[in-house]
């Protein structure tokens, strides 16, 4: 799972990605011109961006000049119709991680939306093990001791960003800006909603304590799990 950013102006374009990616189980937001997509770049974090090269009011690469001027360090994915050797070298000096040409197949975006997501050390992999959990992360499932657990969505992308960042605690609100979508109508009650289930799921599966909560620094998954023969 991963929180993507959609700077796109053609609507039905958009809404096709947009669906594709949320089949893939990432949350994506989509902006329709280049300033609206620097403002969200201001307010939220992103794991990945796809940018449209002809986009109104700010171009692709300027908004990528932008965000990397600005210390972003999110993977960029370039959607252009160009295929100009000196435009893609403009955009890869921009901060561009890739590009993609127009028309092109769902199948393509999404291995280069994975290669991307690989590329970053929180993405090495296709599971996630702290026992006694794990997560399979092309099957989407999770389970305690080989024993599947039956997660919703939430519940299992929460899961997977604790145990992608363990011992480091996050608050309810850090959880909301992080997982669900900005202009999402949850609140932090709903995300402590969510944790309270998950946990439940988890301990019943066996896996006691296995998010930690402290009041004043948030929700936490460590590193080392004792094991219990």
């Amino acid at each position: 799972m991963a929180k993507i950013l959609l700077a796109e102006d053609d609507r039905n374009l958009a809404l096709t990605l947009k669906v594709t990616l949320e089949t893939e189980k990432h949350v994506v937001e989509v902006v329709e011109d280049g300033r609206e997509a620097v403002d969200r770049l201001r307010l939220y974090s992103y794991e990945l961006l796809i940018l449209d090269w002809n986009l109104p009011e700010m171009q692709g690469p300027e908004v990528c000049r932008h965000y990397r001027g600005h210390g972003g360090a999110a993977p960029i994915l370039m959607l252009t119709g160009r295929g100009d050797i000196g435009d893609r070298v403009s955009g890869l000096d921009a901060g561009v991680d890739d590009y993609l040409t127009k028309p092109f197949d769902m199948r393509e975006l999404l291995a280069r939306i994975r290669a991307l997501l690989r590329r970053s050390s929180e993405y090495e992999g296709d599971s996630l093990a702290i026992y006694p959990v794990e997560v399979d992360l092309k099957s989407r499932t999770a389970s305690v001791r080989g024993k599947p657990v039956e997660l919703t969505a939430k519940e299992l992308s929460v899961l997977e960003f604790l145990m992608r960042r363990p011992d480091h605690y996050f608050l309810a609100l850090d959880l909301l800006n992080e997982i669900w979508a900005s202009d999402s109508d949850s609140s932090e009650m709903a995300v402590r909603q969510c944790i309270t289930r998950l946990r439940r799921k988890l301990e019943e599966a066996g896996a006691m304590d296995f998010i930690v909560t402290s009041r004043g620094l948030g929700y936490k998954v460590e590193s080392k799990q004792t094991r219990v023969n």
